[in-house]
């Protein structure tokens, strides 16, 4: 798996527009291994805080920007299920422990390109 880290803060629509413009998407995670994979390239560049993924939720179902299915899941287990029925949080992002957060759309945060 290739991933470019931007370390530049950027919205989720704009994160998006500059992985389509210098890459290929924002990153699609559809496993274990290649969450890991991105985790590493987050330790490796000193990135604690969340970074955007190429996950929204658009109709009543998160979807994948490159279109592939939502199989492999990553979001906390138990507690806050805000992600299930999100109002203003329709957008995915990586924390640094490796789970899924849905959040604002337009908050800044780095990103990881595929």
């Amino acid at each position: 798996m290739f991933c470019t880290l931007g370390r530049r803060s950027k919205t989720w629509e704009e994160a998006l527009e500059h992985c389509r413009e210098t890459h290929t998407d924002l990153t699609s995670l559809h496993s274990e291994t290649g969450t890991k994979h991105v985790l590493r390239r987050m330790k490796h560049n000193n990135i604690a805080e969340p970074v955007w993924i190429g996950l929204h939720f658009l109709g009543d179902r998160w979807l994948w920007v490159d279109g592939d299915p939502l199989v492999y899941e990553a979001w906390p287990k138990g507690g806050d299920q805000d992600h299930q029925c999100p109002i203003r949080k329709r957008c995915g992002a990586l924390t640094k422990e490796g789970v899924w957060e849905n959040r604002d759309c337009q908050e800044k945060l780095n990103f990881i390109c595929k």
